[in-house]
């Protein structure tokens, strides 16, 4: 087996989809399968690392946004480049300018595709105040996928919405974490000494970027009302983005930290008490998983991770996905409660250590192989197999 991923984002990239792909792709290595890459080229030139091979690409960060880039390519380019060193399956993480001119050029080489769903670009649409183009956006994402062999989404809750949505060969693959980098063992005092509090005051926290899809306002009117009954509680925002600057101004007493490297993640982490995610934009959401490998109670909607890997009220609360009364009160209600926050982050933490990377690796490669049999069994035993 040898694996091409298309992505506009790879390490050391700070964003979900990036962890993802460099996780999949080292265990795949472990499992002697050579991975190529076709990436935008980085901001800071360099090459991956653990990858077989790689192509970089004319990069464009969106206007606004500079965190976020797409990658700008001509199919020929590719088809060259896939004449040289042809997979056996391309995966695209990917449905933008970078993932159409990948698809267009594995289709006239007949290669296998997968696609990945990793970003509600729907979702976004409603977030950024362009509604009109969601349904638009809908149709494109499913012409987009249904040229694909097989679509994999992270959870079980997004395959039966994209079913919904006419997307045929979705497969649910759900996301890997590591117990050990994420622990409560990385309990920082001096971390909490710099945040002015003492080893019994609660500290919830928030990790993420700060941009309007993230439902900030949520955020906001949360730890605000947790202050009111709590008023020792420290609030910490680990991130950056767009809105950081007014989302300051609207918590001036929280510690903001901007973008932190992977270690000191993990301890601004187990260093807390609570993590508030009022989110709605994941597909998956690897910080809710971290959050409860760190021993931490979490505080979310019903959605994405926190769907897949929280009973509310045994290892965490969640709420109905939109109900934002509902989710203000869980988050106060919660901190005034010492002990129930702290037992519910230890179930937490045995649910989070049961995602094994190792074991999602795995299923990424079995999947691969589908596709290959999928894309090239007789179009009959397709249709007896769809059937």
């Amino acid at each position: 087996m040898r694996l091409c991923i298309v992505s506009e984002t790879w390490s050391p990239d700070i964003n979900g989809v990036a962890h993802t792909l460099s996780r999949l792709s080292y265990e795949l290595n472990r499992q002697g399968v050579p991975v190529d890459v076709i990436r935008p080229r980085p901001r800071s030139a360099g090459n991956a690392t653990g990858v077989n091979r790689e192509l970089q690409v004319q990069r464009f960060a969106l206007p606004g946004y500079t965190d976020v880039q797409v990658g700008l390519v001509r199919p020929t380019t590719l088809r060259r480049f896939w004449r040289q060193h042809r997979p056996d399956v391309i995966y695209l993480a990917t449905q933008g300018p970078l993932g159409w001119a990948a698809r267009q050029a594995a289709r006239q080489l007949n290669i296998p595709l997968v696609a990945g769903w990793h970003t509600n670009f729907d979702h976004y649409c409603e977030d950024y105040g362009v509604n009109w183009l969601a349904s638009t956006t809908r149709r494109y994402l499913r012409y987009f996928h249904n040229g694909c062999d097989l679509t994999l989404v992270p959870t079980h809750q997004q395959a039966k919405a994209l079913q919904r949505q006419g997307i045929r060969g979705v497969h649910v693959l759900s996301r890997g974490l590591d117990g050990e980098r994420f622990s409560p063992n990385h309990r920082d005092a001096q971390l909490r000494q710099r945040w002015g509090v003492s080893e019994h005051q609660p500290v919830a926290l928030y990790v993420g970027r700060l941009a309007a899809e993230k439902n900030l306002t949520l955020l906001h009117e949360s730890l605000q009302a947790m202050r009111e009954v709590r008023p020792d509680i420290a609030q910490v925002i680990v991130g950056d983005g767009p809105a950081r600057a007014q989302l300051e101004k609207a918590l001036p007493d929280a510690h903001f930290t901007g973008f932190v490297g992977q270690e000191s993640l993990a301890r601004h982490y187990a260093s807390a008490d609570l993590f508030i995610f009022p989110s709605l934009s994941e597909t998956w959401g690897n910080v809710v998983a971290e959050a409860m490998a760190s021993g931490l109670a979490v505080v979310a909607y019903d959605h994405a991770a926190s769907a897949e890997l929280i009973s509310s009220g045994h290892n965490g609360v969640t709420v109905p996905a939109g109900n934002s009364a509902a989710f203000q009160q869980a988050a106060v209600e919660l901190c005034q409660h010492p002990a129930d926050y702290a037992r519910l982050g230890r179930v937490a933490r045995l649910r989070a250590l049961e995602q094994s990377w190792t074991g999602i690796a795995e299923q990424f490669l079995s999947y691969l192989h589908q596709a290959q049999e999928a894309h090239h069994a007789p179009a009959s035993a397709c249709r007896i197999r769809s059937s």
